[in-house]
């Protein structure tokens, strides 16, 4: 990818972009759920016990950091990190469409596109920005700084805006907007993937190998007991971050 002062490529603000809108739509759905299922049936609500909200809400949660371990072992296999992006974004906008409709059918409907677009997006985006820098792991700590950034304004904005229009104006146009944000990101990233080069193509069967052995290489009694304790570390972090937020 071409750089582009101070020093990082292009592809990562497009990076910095896309999954701003994936988190405005994800955080902006959280911020309407409960409140949505909870609500008297005058402010066009469903009326559920909250404890049954929250055994919903808990479902998708957990299913949500779940299902990334599936979309990066097919995006590494089969469909290269590029099209899992673009496939869990559009079914991620499906989820949101199915969900301003307020029926039961489609408010399940919806929660399953969301956790199975969710799963193909997340682990993949970090992906190409992981292969971006392979020839400058010294700058890697600053593009993952400004990649989160994206991650916090997004948030920020989706809590707030479908919050408020939700509660407000329409539960369905909050649920809408979280999907048409969702949308507007995908077709940024597809348009401007060019930007990337060879980064996150479909993988070929010599591309595979490659990977094979290099995973080989590295699968050395030390590497695993260490890649072992990151990924505790990260989810415990998701976890207790998750749990502030609630």
């Amino acid at each position: 990818m071409t750089e582009i002062k101070p020093g990082h490529p292009k592809g990562l603000y497009v990076l910095f972009a896309t999954e701003m809108w994936e988190r405005f739509n994800f955080y902006g759905m959280r911020a309407l759920l409960v409140l949505f299922l909870t609500s008297s049936l005058v402010d066009g609500g469903w009326a559920w016990e909250v404890e049954d909200a929250m055994q919903l809400y808990g479902t998708y949660t957990m299913t949500v950091y779940f299902t990334p371990v599936i979309g990066g072992f097919l995006a590494d296999r089969f469909l290269g990190y590029r099209w899992a992006v673009i496939l869990g974004a559009i079914i991620m906008t499906i989820g949101h469409a199915s969900m301003a409709f307020e029926t039961p059918f489609f408010l399940y409907l919806g929660i399953g596109c969301l956790i199975i677009g969710n799963g193909l997006f997340k682990p993949n985006m970090t992906s190409i920005i992981s292969n971006a820098y392979q020839s400058h792991p010294e700058k890697k700590d600053g593009a993952y700084s400004i990649f989160y950034m994206g991650v916090n304004a997004g948030a920020f904005l989706g809590i707030m805006l479908c919050g408020y229009i939700g509660e407000k104006i329409s539960w369905s146009m909050g649920f809408g907007l979280a999907g048409i944000f969702m949308f507007f990101g995908m077709l940024q990233f597809y348009f401007t993937q060019n930007i990337f080069g060879e980064i996150g193509l479909r993988p070929t069967a010599a591309s595979r190998q490659a990977s094979k052995e290099q995973a080989e290489n590295e699968a050395t009694p030390a590497n695993i007991v260490r890649d072992r304790i990151i990924a505790v570390l990260i989810f415990c972090l998701l976890y207790t971050s998750d749990a502030a937020d609630e």
